[in-house]
């Protein structure tokens, strides 16, 4: 698949098998994100593979946070959030560096671990995995961020959940560029 195809093609997966990924395929994906661009090559971008019980802890440490925050929250709600990380086989937490120098805007940072997120959808993607990129409340939980060795202040560009999609089969179109475009001659 050449990348013009890759990037046209590409499309978020929801469904995924619970198919385990060979530590191989991962980090080939971990590799495509870091080849991402990142100016003054810093490369701010930090990851965190969760497969098996990884998964697990995850779950746990989101559902302590939601039940300190909401003590009065039934089991059900609680196992419910337990089980988001068990969605894929595999979630690869991205997370940013905050810039060591003053003259590195905080933006290049983040642009360049979303660019690193990028690069590894697009990377499971031509290799015939099904993706996912997800923030939500849980990319700001600051208990989260704590259990996956993150710094209270530091972003997390997303969650990428990946794994062998259940189903292959049509999408909806794209809207146009032309839809978000200005041209200035």
């Amino acid at each position: 698949m050449n990348t013009l195809e890759a990037i046209k093609t590409r499309h978020s997966v929801g469904k995924v098998k619970a198919d385990s990924l060979s530590r191989e395929l991962i980090e080939k994906l971990l590799d495509a994100g870091n080849a991402a661009p990142n100016h003054h090559k810093v490369r701010p971008w930090r990851f965190v593979v969760l497969t098996a019980s990884g998964r697990m802890r995850l779950g746990d440490a989101m559902a302590a946070s939601l039940s300190a925050r909401q003590p009065d929250l039934p089991p059900e709600g609680l196992d419910k959030t337990r089980a988001l990380p068990l969605r894929a086989p595999l979630v690869i937490a991205v997370g940013v560096d905050k810039p060591a120098e003053t003259k590195i805007p905080e933006i290049e940072n983040i642009s360049a671990a979303s660019a690193a997120c990028q690069n590894i959808l697009l990377a499971a993607h031509s290799l015939g995995l099904g993706a996912i990129w997800r923030t939500g409340e849980w990319a700001q939980d600051l208990k989260v961020k704590e259990f996956l060795g993150f710094a209270e202040d530091q972003h997390i560009a997303g969650f990428l959940y990946i794994g062998y999609p259940e189903m292959v089969g049509e999408h909806p179109p794209r809207p146009s560029f032309e839809e978000r475009t200005v041209w200035m001659e």
